[in-house]
């Protein structure tokens, strides 16, 4: 059974900084390319940042510079460093995986293909990140 788990979401004050971590199960994890998403009240699910298994990365214009995600093979594990914080960022963030694409793939295949999954094989339940102004 495929599980990722969200956790490291919470409040905090524009400017601040925030780490989301996502531990994954049930997949061979190297073979996959990860990513975030992020869904803000009344708006559709976008793609902010994006890993493949040879740490290439990929992220959305309104997140480069600020936002930096990592992965630990050997742990299963996905960060996202979110720093600079807007309110704008508010969101629910979500962890998904899916095999065999690169980070420039996964982005473009986000965009590209409609809900319920956008492209993705597996998907967390989201941690919730609240920025106050």
């Amino acid at each position: 059974q495929v599980q990722l788990v969200e956790s490291g979401g919470g409040s905090v004050q524009a400017g601040g900084s925030l780490r989301l971590s996502c531990a994954a199960s049930g997949i061979t994890y190297s073979n996959y390319c990860m990513g975030w998403f992020r869904q803000a009240p009344g708006k559709e699910r976008e793609g902010v940042a994006f890993i493949d298994s040879d740490s290439n990365t990929r992220y959305a214009d309104s997140v480069k510079g600020r936002f930096t995600t990592t992965r630990d093979n050997a742990k299963n594990t996905l960060h996202l460093q979110m720093n600079s914080l807007k309110p704008g960022d508010t969101a629910m963030y979500y962890c998904a995986a899916v095999s065999r694409l690169t980070a420039s793939q996964a982005f473009g295949v986000s965009a590209a293909v409609p809900p319920p999954n956008y492209g993705m094989d597996y998907w967390g339940k989201g941690t919730l990140v609240t920025i106050s102004s």
